[in-house]
């Protein structure tokens, strides 16, 4: 078995079913053995039946009575799989015509330990899916400054090159250099995972590379549920990662960071009587004040 494609779902029926289609679609005429396997993280849209009704057997479900999470239940498929690489996908991908084998060539012909597809908005721009990894320098610029916005902190090569991170919707690496590292963190449960992992490789010198040559179509956020949680995720993962990777003197760095961010959004929703910025902040800020 060449490749096996890892999809983790969670009340995205129809984004799931979409891109499985996708899925099948880009590997149509491919010569190497493949295999799919689908996490249901314990959905309640009935995502599980329709998954069931139109694959079939064409594809390995597990269907998870707890929501383990994004990290644990790709960590749960990994030790399954049968390939000798692994293709980590989100469910509310789509894969834009044969980016998948595309993208299994440049893996085998680069020297990278682990690559990364374009991911591109639902009208096709490009969206920023790789950056450097989060160092304090990084994570000021980002907070503060519009990082992403100006491309310092999160970008969208038009070329193929080394990066510090890309994109956990969109992941290719070997199965046996993805359980050496431990895959995910499973503490986290969503959101930073990939910044994690990058480091951990960084550690051991393996090398992140970014494709632009395979395309595919990303929504974000699709299993997000309310605007706020994405917000108070990367709150949590800054503080854990920097936790986990930095000493305690970066540690009281980034409490500072994100407690002045807590402090500027929120008050920029007093000011402009935005309820979202207000209850989304005000729950950050709490965040940043609890011992991890």
């Amino acid at each position: 078995m060449d490749l096996s494609i890892l999809l983790v779902s969670y009340n995205t029926r129809k984004l799931t079913l979409s891109a499985l289609e996708s899925i099948f679609k880009s590997l149509n005429t491919v010569d190497f053995r493949y295999e799919i396997l689908v996490f249901d993280n314990c959905s309640n849209d009935e995502s599980v039946g329709a998954i069931k009704k139109r694959f079939k057997e064409q594809l390995v479900l597990i269907e998870s009575k707890t929501n383990l999470g994004f990290g644990r239940a790709n960590n749960f498929l990994a030790q399954k799989a049968k390939g000798k690489h692994l293709l980590l996908l989100n469910s509310d991908i789509e894969v834009i015509g044969n980016a998948i084998p595309e993208l299994l060539y440049f893996f085998k012909s680069e020297k990278f330990d682990f690559v990364g597809g374009k991911l591109l908005n639902s009208n096709l721009t490009s969206q920023p899916s790789a950056g450097p990894l989060y160092t304090p320098l990084v994570a000021l610029v980002a907070l503060f400054f519009r990082g992403d916005y100006w491309g310092i902190t999160r970008f969208s090569p038009q070329h193929s090159k080394q990066v510090g991170w890309i994109s956990g919707a969109c992941i290719l690496t070997k199965k046996e250099t993805y359980l050496a590292l431990g895959g995910f963190d499973e503490k986290i449960f969503l959101y930073m995972e990939e910044i994690d992992l990058f480091k951990r490789a960084q550690t051991l010198n393996l090398r992140v590379g970014f494709c632009p040559e395979a395309r595919f179509i990303h929504q974000g956020f699709a299993s997000s549920g309310n605007k706020s949680r994405p917000v108070l995720n990367v709150f949590r993962g800054y503080l854990y990662y920097y936790q986990k990777h930095y000493s305690p003197l970066a540690q009281l760095y980034i409490r500072f960071l994100l407690k002045t961010k807590a402090i500027i959004g929120y008050t920029l929703g007093v000011v402009f009587r935005n309820q979202y910025l207000k209850q989304t902040y005000n729950e950050a800020y709490k965040i940043v004040n609890q011992p991890l």
